[in-house]
């Protein structure tokens, strides 16, 4: 297979022990989710923005990538991140306006899938992503992500209604948003947003929830029907990133013909497992987890 990701790559900034921390970030947990799973025979794409300054962060896993359709940028989006036990973190944005530039592709439907990870709200515009939706006959998944907070003057992102966000679900197959930014897509209670958004395109909704799980919807003969997934009991080392491997895994297997469940159970392990361990630093030992996974079964 030929699989597409989109998302700015970022790096971020950790207040730990009240020291800061720089790692990679952004699209690069979803780069790590799909290279753990991936057969040997398929090709990943990757649209970013790369930063010859920066690229020493994200070579590690960069270099198993195409990079043909990536492009260099001046200044790569940073992000100052505050993570808290029991409620939404706290994100504030260097150099996030610019849009990823989609000229280098000439023919869309090479790809087998695209994963769209709206990793800072300004990754693609609405045009962007219509046009792509009308050059590509396959799969499209969409990361909410950040587009469902604005920006303020301080550069402070907040929660707010996404502008045109049934235009924006007209354009995808498939929907992954956690808790509160389901509720920047359709202001209703979980399961009736969840039909909403059914009825403006999606095919399947998947609200990840933290500690609490994973939730995923789709219609069958006419009936929305829901799949519940606890979430994996470990001890916690970093949550950041785990919903963009969670969501790449997903995708991988499902575009492989794994229904909605099966292809939940497996995301839903391996995101726990990455949570579990410093993915950033090593992160071929979620490679490893997968293949000593498959072998015990």
């Amino acid at each position: 297979m030929k699989i597409l990701l989109i998302g700015h790559s970022i790096i971020d900034h950790l207040e730990k022990e009240g020291k800061e921390v720089v790692k990679p970030g952004g699209i690069f947990y979803s780069v790590g989710g799909i290279l753990s799973v991936k057969k040997a025979e398929d090709e990943i794409y990757l649209l970013t923005g790369i930063n010859q300054n920066n690229y020493k962060l994200f070579e590690r896993i960069f270099t198993r990538l195409n990079l043909d359709h990536s492009c260099y940028i001046s200044d790569m989006p940073e992000v100052f991140l505050k993570v808290f036990e029991n409620k939404e973190r706290e994100e504030v944005y260097k150099n996030i306006s610019s849009k990823l530039k989609l000229d280098k592709i000439e023919d869309w439907n090479k790809f087998d899938g695209i994963l769209i990870n709206m990793i800072t709200g300004f990754d693609l515009s609405l045009e962007q992503i219509t046009s792509i939706r009308k050059s590509f006959d396959g799969p499209i998944y969409f990361d909410v992500h950040t587009l469902s907070r604005g920006v303020d003057a301080k550069m402070n992102r907040e929660f707010r209604p996404i502008p045109d966000s049934e235009k924006w679900l007209s354009n995808i197959d498939i929907l992954q948003c956690n808790e509160n930014e389901l509720r920047t897509v359709v202001d209703l209670k979980e399961e009736d947003a969840a039909k909403k958004i059914l009825e403006h395109g999606p095919k399947v909704v998947i609200v990840t929830k933290g500690g609490n799980g994973v939730t995923a919807y789709s219609e069958s003969n006419s009936e929305i029907v829901n799949y519940n997934l606890n979430a994996e009991k470990v001890k916690v080392v970093n949550k950041i990133g785990c919903g963009d491997i969670f969501g790449s895994v997903f995708f991988y297997l499902y575009l492989c013909g794994e229904n909605i469940l099966e292809s939940l159970k497996s995301a839903n392990k391996i995101a726990g497992f990455s949570v579990s361990n410093n993915i950033v630093d090593n992160p071929e030992i979620m490679k490893d987890y997968v293949k000593q996974r498959v072998n015990k079964n």
